[in-house]
């Protein structure tokens, strides 16, 4: 699965997108009440709503090569999360990793991933250009494991490096990932920033073509 489109709703727009365009240095278009975020092959819509609810996860993919850099690049910039004094997470076992965490407007955590298995190593600085892909988009759900059967049944999109549970369950792949979770979890590695049942809309392509309930609000349509 590629994800090509990913709306959220925030409560202000403007300053939303003043943080992806000036801190994050991404191309963004405003129009009243919405801004629209290039990151590489994937739009990125925020839409305002004074009650949305919860806070974001969205995760972009870098070249394998530039992790370190891309820590340095962040740190000029934000802060770089950590947890228990560590800043820098391994994921083995099925996803074969490496993520460091900041935190994005109006408590989303966004998160930088290199994909050891992808064979996207790059010349040159670490520059905004380098995000390739938003390939993460964390949704929550009343139901995880039911989700999961409804995306594995009809789009064909399996759960991705772990048995499902309960609580936390990723499907797709590695070029583009749902991470379902129940409402009032906290997105990892945050303690207090949890996530919400809000609305999300995910466009995504090489999955079975429909449009699939992502709980009460979201949807994933894939085209």
């Amino acid at each position: 699965m590629r994800i090509s489109e990913v709306t959220i709703d925030v409560r202000d727009c403007r300053k939303a997108a003043e943080f992806y365009g000036s801190t994050m240095g991404l191309p963004v278009a405003r129009t009243p009440g919405a801004a629209t975020v290039t990151v590489g092959r994937t739009t990125l819509i925020l839409r305002e709503n004074a009650d949305a609810q919860g806070c974001h996860h969205l995760a972009f993919t870098i070249p394998s090569n530039k992790f370190a850099a891309s820590k340095h690049w962040v740190s000029q910039r934000t802060e770089v999360m950590s947890l228990r004094g560590e800043d820098e997470f391994e994921y083995a076992a099925g996803w074969n990793a490496r993520s460091l965490y900041f935190p994005g407007p109006e408590g989303t955590v966004l998160e930088f991933i290199i994909r050891r298995d992808l064979d996207n190593a790059a010349a040159g600085a670490f520059r905004p250009h380098d995000l390739e892909c938003i390939s993460e988009v964390g949704v929550a759900v009343p139901d995880v494991l039911s989700t999961v059967e409804v995306l594995s049944t009809r789009a064909g999109i399996e759960p991705y490096g772990l048995t499902p549970r309960d609580r936390f369950s990723p499907v797709g792949t590695i070029d583009g990932l749902i991470i379902l979770v129940t409402p009032d979890r906290p997105w990892f590695p945050a303690e207090t920033l949890l996530s919400g049942q809000s609305r999300i809309l995910i466009e995504a392509t090489d999955a079975r073509r429909g449009s699939y309930p992502l709980g009460e609000y979201s949807t994933l349509t894939v085209s």
